[in-house]
């Protein structure tokens, strides 16, 4: 018989089959008895896990659902496609989805044993990412999860960073946050060196490492990491400014652009978008995604750009088609 953790572990990864258990079933597949699978049972509930139980003959154990996630427990096969999935929605750049996958692959990577860490790191250097827009701003991966563990974890980093100007410096920071804005991910933190808050474009970081010293966060003068960024990337002059008025609600269409851009009341039922953009596709894809007429007011090569765009697809539908009476 195996001990009483691994046994609970063993019974917990049975439940998460989802699938209903009789209760002398499980407890030949754990090799106890009926009264000792109960004790277990019990045990599962204490931690946390909520689990249904059927009296009777023909009764039995379910894990149901909980009012909070508990611990999973994942086998070789799940762990390793819950890590690829993670490293995937990351680097997809899905607003409210990209940061949390971040979080989550560093809580994976850090707990995974050294054999499963190569076999993801294989899939992934075999994979082709279906991004679209410049190649250039590919993160690592797994630079993403040194910078995430850091942050939560309150240790203090030290990489090297590559300035627009292509200049190197070597950089020793204490990390706030990620951010991932546009096609771009930052880390905002604290430079011991500069004494001031930096927002950092991850794809120039290099080698980032962990010094293991902590530290207490210091007041990030912003209303949050993504607001710190945000004003940052206002401020870019390489960056475009983009104005267009749009004939659709100013609520529906802030929801739509979220961080990217801010949406201002212009009566009658439209509204006035502005935002900066490292590209000229990201705002001509969010006009195209919102569903609504709209009017460009500047930059005069956004127009150009969407015309571009217009014609391209206006090809791609062909001939238009006649209707015989």
């Amino acid at each position: 018989m195996a001990n009483t953790s691994s046994r609970t572990l063993r019974l917990l990864s049975l439940l998460q089959t989802h699938r209903y258990w009789p209760g002398p079933e499980l407890a030949g597949r754990l090799e106890v008895s009926v009264r000792t699978l109960r004790r277990d049972i019990d045990r599962l509930r204490e931690l946390g896990y909520p689990v249904e139980a059927s009296r009777g003959v023909d009764g039995g154990y379910q894990l149901a659902a909980g009012a909070a996630l508990p611990p999973l427990v994942l086998d070789d096969e799940e762990a390793v496609a819950l890590a690829v999935g993670l490293q995937a929605a990351a680097q997809g750049g899905v607003a409210g989805i990209a940061e949390a996958s971040v979080r989550a692959l560093a809580k994976v990577v850090q707990v995974m044993p050294p054999r499963l860490r190569r076999r993801v790191d294989a899939l992934r250097a075999m994979t082709v990412p279906a991004g679209w827009g410049s190649s250039g701003t590919g993160v690592d991966p797994d630079v993403l999860t040194v910078l995430a563990q850091a942050c939560r974890d309150t240790e203090r980093l030290e990489f090297g960073y590559a300035a627009a100007s292509g200049d190197r410096t070597e950089r020793h920071v204490e990390p706030l946050r990620l951010v991932s804005l546009g096609r771009r991910w930052y880390l905002v933190a604290y430079d011991l060196i500069r004494h001031d808050w930096r927002r950092y474009r991850i794809d120039r970081i290099d080698r980032p490492r962990s010094t293991g010293a902590r530290f207490r966060p210091r007041e990030l003068p912003a209303e949050d990491a993504a607001a710190f960024v945000r004003a940052g990337v206002d401020q870019n002059p390489t960056w475009p400014s983009v104005e267009v008025r749009v004939d659709a609600p100013v609520d529906a269409v802030q929801r739509h652009v979220g961080r990217w851009g801010t949406a201002e009341d212009a009566g009658d039922g439209a509204c006035v978008l502005r935002m900066r953009a490292d590209s000229l596709d990201w705002p001509a894809m969010l006009l195209g995604s919102l569903g609504a007429d709209f009017e460009v007011v500047s930059p005069p090569e956004l127009l150009v750009h969407v015309r571009r765009w217009a014609d391209t697809f206006t090809r791609a539908s062909g001939p238009p088609t006649t209707r015989t009476p």
